[in-house]
């Protein structure tokens, strides 16, 4: 194992500037996957759950909505919720038990409200999750083949929990995955970037968010094909 003084933010910044491995790239059509961008870890001014590491997330995620919009291109939005007693959490909602814990997180209640920043359109598909990852138990396998998608684009947080887990079965499922680096946010700025870091070095790009948005215009100028 290689021992390092440096932070976490310092070895990502390096591995950024010293390309080690082939991207994955874009693909032909791409969805964008907005994971758990709720009330109870956007807003910190009303939840101790919430974080922020861009103060302006929420602005670039609407950017590569308005982008997607323009290509009729698919746009999830996640959130995590769970019944009354919150058994529908198993074990994961075993290990503290207090207002802010995870499976307190109810139906109908403003932690899990996306957040009123956002543009979400009706149209739009909206997933309820319980675990980690944005494909487990929920359809979104089965919305991403119907559109014929090749690429996943993942904004949201947290960058080491429910990015990464998403991320990590993106590629298991045989897709192009990119994460935009300011569309996603974490509690501290250690788990942050040794996830970014790792997620880029095995099972993602992680690419600037105007990158993302130069794509989104290049396929718009081709109309989308």
């Amino acid at each position: 194992m290689i021992h390092s003084d440096k932070t976490a933010r310092e070895i990502f910044h390096d591995v950024m500037a010293n390309p080690q491995r082939v991207p994955f790239g874009f693909g032909q059509k791409a969805v964008l996957l907005n994971t758990d961008l709720q009330k109870a870890y956007t807003r910190t001014d009303l939840f101790k759950t919430a974080y922020e590491t861009d103060p302006k997330q929420l602005d670039y995620v609407n950017q590569l909505t308005a982008g997607f919009r323009r290509l009729s291109w698919p746009i999830v939005w996640t959130n995590v919720a769970f019944v009354e007693s919150g058994e529908d959490a198993g074990v994961w909602g075993t290990r503290t038990d207090t207002p802010d814990s995870l499976q307190n997180i109810k139906y109908g209640t403003e932690r899990a409200e996306l957040d009123d920043r956002l543009d979400v359109q009706p149209q739009d598909i909206k997933y309820t999750k319980r675990m980690p990852s944005a494909f487990f138990e929920t359809p979104l396998q089965s919305l991403l083949v119907w559109h014929q998608v090749d690429t996943v684009i993942v904004t949201g947080g947290s960058t080491s929990g429910c990015i990464r887990a998403t991320a990590v079965e993106s590629l298991s499922r045989g897709y192009r995955t990119i994460v935009p680096e300011e569309c996603v946010a974490d509690k501290h700025e250690s788990y942050h970037y040794a996830n970014l870091t790792d997620l880029h070095l095995k099972y993602a790009d992680v690419v600037k968010v105007q990158t993302v948005l130069d794509w989104l215009a290049e396929q718009a100028s081709h109309g989308g094909r």
